[in-house]
C-alpha cells in the first residue's frame, strides 16, 4: 500500500529535554494511525513538526515520497497537510460559516494579489464567483460535520462540542490530505464521543489520511487502523489495535485497566 507519512530518526531536543528521541514512523495512505502516550510523551511536538511550527533537530520526514523541507507551516498546508489543536483557536467573533470558508483561502487564490485584484474587480454589492464556490463547500462540511443548521451563528455561541467539530471543518477547507486531529474527543460527552467516531470515519471513506493524538482509548481503539506509543519522546510499541493493548509495555506505561476488553 501506498505511504503517507515515512519518518526516519525525528529527534527534537529542549535543552537536554528529549520531546522526540530518534523517532521512526510510517503511515499508510487511506489509514488511519493513532498516536497515543501519557502526557509529554512527545505527540503534541511531533505534529508541530509535522506542520512546521517546530524544527526538528535531527531526522527526516517524506510525505507523498517526498522530504517535508520546507519551513513555513502555510507552504505544508499548501502541500495538503491540516490539523486542529488540542486547545481550541477560533475565531469567536466570526459565524460557523464565516469560519469554514476562512479554512478555503489557501485554495480559492493564487496569491495576495489575486484576491485583492478579485475584490477591486467585483461589481457593486455583488458576490464573486469564488465566493459563491467558497460558501457552497462551507456548507457542504458544515453538512457533513453536523453543523448546516448552526452556519449563522457566531463561532463562539456554539456548545463546546460543536466548536470541536467547526475546527475540523475549517481544517478540512483546506482540502487536505493528511488531517492531524489533536485530541479531538477531549471535553466530549459520551454521545458526542460517538458521534465523533462516525465522523472520523466519514473523513477517512473521502479518501483523507488521519493521524490522531487521543487520550480515550475505547475511541482510539474502535477506529484506527494502526496505533504508535510513545513514551518520554521513544517509541515503545507500533501495531494493531489489538497488538498494542496486548503489549506488555504499553500496559505499564499507559494504558492499564482503562481500555475495555
Amino acid at each position: 500500500m501506498a505511504v503517507c507519512l515515512d519518518i526516519k530518526g525525528l529527534t527534537k531536543r529542549f535543552g537536554g529535554f528529549f520531546a522526540l528521541n530518534e523517532l521512526d514512523m510510517e503511515v499508510t495512505t487511506g489509514n488511519i494511525h493513532a498516536l497515543i502516550g501519557p502526557n509529554g510523551a512527545g505527540k503534541t511536538t511531533f505534529f508541530n513538526l509535522l506542520t512546521g511550527l517546530l524544527a526538528a533537530d535531527e531526522g527526516a520526514i517524506m510525505f507523498e515520497g517526498r522530504p517535508l523541507g520546507e519551513a513555513r507551516p502555510s507552504r505544508r498546508t499548501a502541500r495538503g497537510i491540516a490539523r486542529t489543536f488540542q486547545n481550541i483557536r477560533l475565531f469567536p467573533h466570526l459565524t460557523a460559516l464565516e469560519t469554514v470558508m476562512i479554512g478555503e483561502h489557501c485554495r480559492a487564490y493564487a496569491s495576495t494579489w489575486h484576491a485583492l485584484g478579485s475584490a477591486v474587480l467585483r461589481r457593486p454589492f455583488g458576490e464573486g464567483g469564488v465566493e459563491r464556490r467558497m460558501r457552497k463547500n462551507a456548507m457542504e462540511l458544515l453538512s457533513l460535520l453536523g453543523l448546516a443548521a448552526h452556519a449563522n451563528e457566531r463561532a463562539s455561541n456554539l456548545s463546546y462540542g460543536d466548536q470541536r467539530k467547526l475546527e475540523i471543518a475549517r481544517a478540512l477547507a483546506t482540502q487536505p490530505r493528511l488531517l492531524l486531529l489533536d485530541e479531538p474527543g477531549a471535553g466530549l460527552n459520551p454521545n458526542e464521543t460517538a458521534a465523533l467516531d462516525e465522523t472520523i470515519t466519514r473523513i477517512r471513506d473521502r479518501g483523507i489520511t488521519v493521524v490522531l493524538i487521543e487520550h480515550d482509548m475505547n475511541l482510539v481503539m474502535g477506529i484506527s487502523d494502526r496505533v504508535t506509543v510513545l513514551n518520554f519522546g521513544t517509541k515503545i510499541a507500533e501495531g494493531t489495535p489489538g497488538e498494542v493493548q496486548a503489549h506488555p509495555a504499553v500496559l505499564e506505561a499507559y494504558l492499564g485497566e482503562d481500555v475495555k476488553p
